[in-house]
Formats: C-alpha cells, sequence, structure tokens
C-alpha cells in the first residue's frame, strides 16, 4: 500500500472532520472555532496542491454524465469553500482581526450558508469517490476476495445510516439552513453534544450514500471498467481530485 495514498486519504477525512466540527459554533468558543476553520483550510490547499493536475485536464473532461457531474460538483465545492474563506476572513474576531475588513449581518448570513453547504457538497464529493475509497480499504487490510456476507452487510449498514440522515435533516431543519431561512432550532449542548455530531454525520452519509449509489446506477449497461489491478491505488487517485 502506498504510504502517500494514506497519508492523503487520511488528510482528506480529517478535513472534512474538521467541516462537521466547525458546525459546532456553539460548543466551541469563537477562537477554537477560527483555529478549527484555519486548520481545514491548511488542509484544503495540501488536497488541492496533490490534486492540481487535475485542473489542467478540466477543458480535456469526456462528454460523459459521469465526468461532467464530477467537474461540476467539484467546481461547486470550490466556489464554496472560496466563499466559506473569503467570509471567514471577512467576520474574523480573533485570528484575522488585524485584517482592515469589517463584515455585517450579511457576511455572517452567507458564512452559516456556504459552511451547511460544504457539509454537503464534501459528503457528496466522498460519495462520488466512494469505490476508489472502498477499494483502497480492501487493499490495506489484505482483503482481495470478495464476500457477499460483508457486502450485504456494509450495504445494510450504509442504509441505516442514510436512514437515520433523513430523519436528522428533518430534526436539524437542514432544507430551511441550506435555504438561508430564519430559524430558531439551537443545538442544546449541554443536554447532549455527542448527539449534534451523530446526526450531522448521518446527514453527510446520506449525502454519500446517494451520490455513490446514483453513480453505481449511472453505471449499470455500460462497458465494465479495467480490472482494479490494472492501475495502482495512487493512480486512480490522481485522476479524480
Amino acid at each position: 500500500m502506498n504510504k502517500v495514498l494514506l497519508l492523503r486519504l487520511a488528510l482528506d477525512f480529517v478535513a472534512a472532520g474538521l467541516v462537521l466540527v466547525g458546525l459546532a459554533y456553539y460548543w466551541l468558543d469563537n477562537t477554537i472555532h477560527e483555529l478549527v476553520g484555519t486548520g481545514m483550510f491548511l488542509l484544503i490547499i495540501v488536497h488541492n496542491t496533490f490534486n492540481r493536475r487535475w485542473y489542467g485536464t478540466i477543458s480535456r473532461t469526456r462528454r460523459e454524465p459521469r465526468g461532467l457531474i464530477n467537474s461540476a460538483m467539484t467546481l461547486s465545492l470550490l466556489a464554496v469553500m472560496l466563499a466559506l474563506l473569503v467570509t471567514s476572513l471577512v467576520i474574523s474576531r480573533a485570528l484575522f482581526d488585524v485584517l482592515p475588513l469589517n463584515g455585517g449581518y450579511t457576511a455572517r448570513q452567507i458564512h452559516t450558508l456556504a459552511a451547511y453547504w460544504a457539509l454537503v457538497m464534501v459528503s457528496i464529493h466522498l460519495g462520488l469517490r466512494w469505490s476508489m475509497i472502498m477499494s483502497t480499504m480492501r487493499n490495506l487490510f489484505g482483503l482481495a476476495a470478495t464476500s457477499a456476507i460483508r457486502t450485504a452487510a456494509l450495504r445494510a449498514v450504509a442504509a441505516a445510516i442514510a436512514a437515520c440522515g433523513v430523519q436528522s435533516s428533518f430534526e436539524m431543519g437542514v432544507g430551511a439552513k441550506l435555504s438561508l431561512q430564519l430559524t430558531l432550532d439551537w443545538w442544546d449542548f449541554e443536554a447532549s453534544t455527542l448527539g449534534f455530531f451523530l446526526r450531522w454525520l448521518s446527514i453527510g452519509g446520506l449525502y454519500v450514500f446517494l451520490a455513490h449509489y446514483l453513480v453505481k446506477w449511472a453505471r449499470k449497461g455500460k462497458r465494465p471498467t479495467a480490472p482494479v489491478g490494472t492501475c495502482s491505488d495512487l493512480q486512480r487517485w490522481e485522476r479524480i481530485p
């Protein structure tokens, strides 16, 4: 197993985890929230540095649904992250308050909206690559042989997480948050901190599930892809950011 690939995969999941932690603003104080956000953006810079060659391939993307959807989702995620970064600098009250910027209510609204969309887009980004992630995990743990029982168990777990994600979406008012509607459903962190993260984790899992299985459905009837052994995991990861 390529150590560089494992490092990249670990850093990507840490960055995704920091997106989730950043949503708990009222559990963190403002300084820690900004430190979490800064760490996330540093990891995003590392991620884009590893995948910088992908940007040169955009104009050569094959005009097929999967390639177009991947490019559109990646560029949309980039736009959301840029909005999150700019508004972070504008409204900073701790780490970057020395900058001659003064964000008001609108900047905070855009920042909050971008944060929730970031979780959704990151989850879809992972879902579109979930087959590669699972292939990497199988190679890591030496699971070369297929197992119907293991596959069925993993699919059952995925379906359960997705079902929890649907329920949590209603409980957390995801629709309202993604459409910038004013809500009063503040989470009581004194009552339960773990519940907040489990609900948002299941919501992220829902979008991973949807993206992954939509890709699998779209591949049905298509020409089979090359076997896993025809190229290295690192080569497959370098093709898609």
